[in-house]
């Protein structure tokens, strides 16, 4: 579709700040066009090695376009972005990053798979001879300004948005986010072409891409936190060859949630002779973490679904 803006990659920033200028000033019920740089800032691409990812300064990494000021938002309003389109590159990439992830303590060393897939996302992109990925574009990483000031990383998640990482900010959705500063100061990046729910090594399929919104403005909305309302089913891509499950049983759900990725990994590598390293990242790329059961006290169950579909 054509936009009534368009910001380009370079009009981007590092972190929130409220006192960023905004690089554009829409009113309510506008589209833009905002490209985006992927994850890394850059300093990986198409032809990316192993010691580029070891070069990688995390200084530079997970930038944002924007800000874009929203006349007449407020303090107690939410702005309303639907996600109209994605236009991928075609190349992303996943890597396992040391002391980051879900299992980073059991994967110390650094793994890097650099993806080439359709941008017409009519197939699913090639993980080796090991398995192929069906492709879902999404934005990772959405925000507002917060009312702290300051410079605020932008890796952790907030009341604002940020870092969500919610694989169904895709097309035809629409995310309400809370207001805290006048304008609003709305940013995104860190597009994904693919991800599965928990991210569990840390990285999706990292790729940049152009996507396309509606910005829009509810007064007095006063949310407390993000809420989002997605078009249709969110998993029907994957459903037609059903899943193989693991399950993580205990008082904590983060030793469930470890216990269950960790599983299937083992599974993986005993069923596809891949590396555990490999399977940990096909993880992040296409299976999901869920809560199952958390009333049964003393013991929760976490379960993770990797789609068969995948490895076909």
């Amino acid at each position: 579709m054509a936009c009534t803006h368009t910001i380009h990659s370079h009009a981007h920033h590092l972190g929130w700040n409220n006192a960023f200028p905004p690089v554009l000033t829409v009113r309510p019920g506008e589209t833009v066009a905002l490209e985006t740089i992927d994850a890394s800032g850059g300093q990986l691409g198409p032809s990316a090695t192993l010691a580029d990812l070891g070069r990688l300064d995390f200084a530079r990494v997970n930038p944002v376009t924007g800000p874009i000021l929203v006349e007449g938002a407020e303090p107690g309003d939410a702005v309303a972005v639907t996600f109209l389109g994605f236009h991928p590159s075609g190349w992303g990439w996943t890597a396992n990053i040391p002391g980051f992830g879900l299992l980073a303590d059991s994967f110390p060393d650094p793994a890097l798979h650099v993806w080439s897939y359709d941008t017409g996302l009519a197939a699913p992109a090639a993980f080796g001879r090991f398995a192929r990925v069906p492709l879902r574009p999404f934005v990772g990483t959405v925000g507002l300004a917060p009312a702290e000031p300051g410079l605020h990383s932008v890796v952790p998640p907030r009341r604002v948005g940020g870092n969500l990482d919610i694989r169904d900010t895709s097309a035809g959705t629409t995310l309400w986010l809370p207001v805290e500063v006048a304008g609003a100061l709305l940013s995104l990046g860190d597009t994904h072409a693919a991800q599965g729910d928990g991210e569990v090594c840390g990285t999706a399929i990292e790729s940049p891409m152009t996507v396309e919104i509606r910005v829009d403005l509810v007064k007095g909305a006063n949310l407390p936190a993000p809420r989002l309302e997605t078009p249709g089913p969110v998993t029907s891509h994957v459903d037609r060859a059903g899943y193989r499950v693991t399950t993580g049983i205990g008082p904590d759900l983060m030793t469930g949630a470890r216990e269950a990725v960790s599983r299937m990994i083992d599974w993986l590598c005993a069923a596809t002779g891949m590396s555990a390293v490999e399977a940990y990242m096909l993880c992040s790329v296409a299976g999901d973490l869920r809560i199952s059961e958390i009333v049964d006290v003393p013991n929760w169950v976490v379960s993770f679904y990797l789609p068969k579909a995948v490895l076909d």
